[in-house]
């Protein structure tokens, strides 16, 4: 019997795992279906806008610039070997827009949204306000996650869009201040290298980016333990899984967007 507890313990994480994933997706289904559906709650939908989009500008803005500068000198520094240094503004450009605005954009939103819609609906349901809601005959799925999926998903690839802008110029700054570039020739070869879709598939990253961080969010704080204890793993696990999520999708769409 000991021989077997360790493949007992195997079996029940796997178990444990398939079930978490059915939840998911069941959710994931619902609120797709609520999507849909009337009654739509546009004046939630546009305050999840504001919340979700606006005010994560600058955490984004900040983040695709000072990136955007680290990769131009590290393009920098590696193409110097290869005495390929002329290639850093076609590299930051291609980089940005295909992989690093929408990931980083997807995590920092992730960390900031995910995080606070749990807490806001597990608050919501350990103080029985989501119970209220169905007493008033108001969907909770209708009149809490669909707002916020719908401005997540919206919203993101706008901040993606920002930040592409944003990165590229702060690897545009530190090639001219501090490499030596010439500024013309700099916006040429970046003007000149990117294509229509390098830019399309970040921001179609970017729309599955959001619908991830507010289902994840919206799921953890819809099955909130009851408790302050409750709140904060569930705050916790939508960062985690939003994240986790996002890097696996990325590398599914990568592989669907670019594979040969």
């Amino acid at each position: 019997m000991t021989l077997l507890t360790p493949f007992g313990a195997f079996g029940r994480t796997i178990l444990t795992l398939l079930a978490a994933i059915g939840q998911v997706t069941y959710f994931a289904a619902s609120a797709l279906r609520h999507l849909v559906t009337p009654p739509f709650y546009l004046r939630e939908t546009a305050r999840q806008f504001l919340t979700i989009g606006w005010l994560s500008l600058p955490v984004v803005g900040l983040t695709a610039f000072f990136t955007g500068g680290a990769l131009a000198l590290q393009i920098y520094a590696g193409g110097a070997r290869f005495n390929a240094e002329a290639v850093v503004p076609q590299i930051v450009a291609i980089g940005i827009t295909r992989e690093l605005g929408p990931v980083l954009g997807g995590l920092m939103v992730a960390g900031r949204v995910a995080a606070a819609i749990a807490a806001e609906i597990g608050t919501m349901k350990v103080t029985e306000q989501i119970d209220a809601l169905r007493t008033l005959s108001t969907h909770p799925m209708k009149y809490l996650t669909a707002p916020r999926l719908i401005a997540a998903t919206l919203s993101l690839p706008i901040l993606v869009a920002v930040g592409d802008s944003i990165g590229i110029f702060g690897g545009y700054l530190v090639s001219t201040s501090r490499l030596g570039f010439n500024e013309a020739a700099y916006l040429a070869n970046t003007r000149d290298f990117l294509e229509t879709w390098d830019i399309t598939s970040g921001l179609l990253k970017g729309a599955v980016f959001g619908f991830i961080v507010a289902l994840m969010g919206c799921y953890h704080g819809m099955n909130s333990a009851r408790g302050a204890r409750g709140v904060g793993r569930a705050t916790t696990q939508a960062v985690v899984s939003a994240s986790i999520l996002i890097l696996a999708a990325n590398y599914l769409l990568t592989e669907a967007f670019f594979s040969a």
